[in-house]
């Protein structure tokens, strides 16, 4: 097959406009898996996936118990400037009845910081190739974590629970208190990670059409040769 100078010249074009998109999307992408990678640490330590409300009390009557709650500690408000904590954030052991959204919450960390040391392969593997595997990493740490995200609730008729937010708690009802933004960020990174993994899927497919056909063609003939 021969190739003609008006082809070579459309496919030099072609290829780098084409590549130049494909770069600027996935440094894009990038960035946004790195982000992504540190709101799950955020939403790992933070003690404040649920919260008390503002309650009324009569004067004269002390004070309902005012504080947060984490996978890893429960902090209640003290006179101090510092909140009271008590749990086991150093040695990442969870409350006993939270273990199971935080180990969930804890693979998904793996998954989407190993999307993050994917992107060194870029370097040395088919960008393609790259890309499909932090898809399914990122599409398994957002399935971790949705997982999390329902499990969590329905585990909140414990005595942690009703120590912060009295006797009415129950599976799916906090009592006395709200969702606070750690269980939200939570909420909104199962998102993040649905629209990373597609982008990434994107990105990979798309990665064998940096060429026209006609290019295509006369690789696959070199190649064949």
């Amino acid at each position: 097959m021969a190739i003609t100078p008006h082809t070579a010249e459309v496919a030099r074009l072609y290829q780098t406009e084409f590549v130049r998109s494909a770069r600027a999307v996935g440094v894009l992408w990038a960035v946004c898996t790195l982000c992504f990678a540190i709101i799950e640490v955020v939403v790992l330590v933070q003690p404040s996936w649920v919260g008390t409300r503002e309650l009324h009390y009569q004067s004269g009557t002390p004070p309902p118990t005012s504080g947060t709650l984490g996978l890893f500690e429960v902090c209640l408000e003290s006179d101090w400037p510092v909140p009271e904590c008590r749990g086991s954030l150093r040695t990442l052991t969870p409350l006993p009845s939270f273990q199971s959204p935080a180990v969930l919450v804890c693979m998904s960390l793996t998954m989407v910081w190993a999307s993050v040391g994917c992107l060194c392969l870029f370097r040395f593997c088919n960008a393609a190739t790259v890309y499909k595997i932090c898809a399914w990493l990122q599409l398994t740490a957002g399935f971790c974590l949705a997982l999390a995200c329902v499990l969590f609730p329905d585990s909140w008729d414990c005595a942690e629970m009703r120590a912060l937010c009295g006797e009415a708690v129950g599976s799916f009802s906090p009592g006395n208190c709200s969702v606070h933004w750690a269980f939200v960020l939570a909420m909104l990174g199962v998102l993040d990670a649905a629209i990373l993994a597609t982008l990434a899927f994107v990105l990979g497919n798309r990665q064998d059409a940096l060429l026209p056909a006609d290019a295509k063609d006369v690789t696959g003939l070199l190649l064949a040769a």
